[in-house]
């Protein structure tokens, strides 16, 4: 899992979003920040719970140039039957990719061996298709959006202040560092 720092691997994908199905690229992904949310399968139990969180916070990600990218190994017709049918799902409005052929789960090596299905892991690119941050947590454990939310603005501002960092529990508008050899044994 040596993906920080790499930038990420062509792809097309199928994706169901607002009522259509769409095709999206890795080119449709740069010029932007972009975040990769990939959940085991549709129809299951702590999915719809994370996608519905998520869901909950896209506007606040679209308002900062970010998109979203949730990904199963399930087809863009079952995403549009899952959005039919579940209230959680229903509210999203990002894109929901199909990733049958597992093209994206290998690219991003989330999937499983043997099982067909990917883990839950969290990739956030940037506008260059860099690959900044990744989470990847065993199945059991659901993510949070505020967290996320969190990591993405820090991300953001880091990439905007050269020579800068945001530590521990940093939020916007906090103090951030400057490295420095004075720093050294200060912290």
């Amino acid at each position: 899992m040596a993906l920080i720092n790499t930038t990420i691997k062509p792809f097309e994908a199928q994706a169901f979003k607002e009522g259509k199905f769409v095709t999206v690229t890795d080119a449709d992904v740069k010029g932007k920040w972009a975040i990769f949310f990939f959940y085991p399968a549709d129809f299951t139990f702590v999915c719809p719970t994370e996608l519905e969180d998520l869901a909950d916070h896209y506007e606040t990600l679209k308002g900062m140039d970010v998109e979203v990218y949730s990904v199963s190994t399930d087809t863009h017709f079952s995403h549009k039957a899952w959005h039919d049918t579940s209230p959680a799902i229903g509210k999203i409005n990002y894109y929901m990719l199909g990733d049958q052929n597992h093209v994206l789960a290998t690219n991003f090596e989330v999937l499983r061996a043997g099982q067909g299905l990917a883990d839950r892991g969290t990739f956030l690119v940037d506008p260059d298709g860099v690959i900044q941050f990744m989470e990847v947590t065993a199945e059991g454990v659901g993510r949070n959006a505020t967290e996320l939310l969190r990591k993405v603005k820090a991300a953001q501002y880091v990439a905007a202040h050269p020579g800068e960092v945001c530590p521990a529990k940093w939020e916007q508008g906090e103090e951030t560092l400057a490295p420095s050899l004075d720093l050294v044994g200060k912290i």
